[in-house]
């Protein structure tokens, strides 16, 4: 058996993350709810989902190696760089988990690793002041 590659975190999403969340969530959403869900993410507090339940939640395709931004994570998590976490929204029928922002990081995990426990906040959509559960 090979060696597991270590996975390393932030503690903490990368405050860019943020906008480019508000931005993919403003094509499923109106501006309200996309401003709401952002700052509900902020303050969420952190936790962990395996990558394999995320990718399962999400209905995504998964992106392979031959992606580009894929195979940049991948070189990072090998010399040892920390990713971002995931920022995670629940959907408004609570169908799905939409990836707002770090689907190539998921990807680029799973590949690695689908039972690799992912740092993330999860939230509803539009539930500021409702929690993050």
């Amino acid at each position: 058996m090979g060696k597991k590659t270590t996975i390393r975190w932030f503690k903490e999403s990368e405050e860019h993350d943020y906008p480019a969340a508000a931005c993919y969530l403003s094509l499923l959403y109106e501006e309200k709810k996309v401003k709401s869900t952002v700052a509900a993410l902020k303050k969420a507090p952190m936790t962990s989902f395996k990558a394999k339940d995320i990718f399962r939640a999400s209905l995504l395709s998964l992106l392979g190696v031959s992606n580009f931004h894929v195979r940049r994570n991948l070189r990072k998590i090998e010399e040892g760089d920390s990713l971002s976490p995931l920022l995670l929204v629940r959907s408004a029928d609570g169908s799905k988990v939409i990836i707002a922002d770090g689907y190539h990081r998921m990807c680029s995990v799973y590949v690695l690793d689908e039972d690799a426990s992912i740092p993330c906040k999860i939230v509803g959509i539009g539930t500021a002041g409702r929690g993050s559960k």
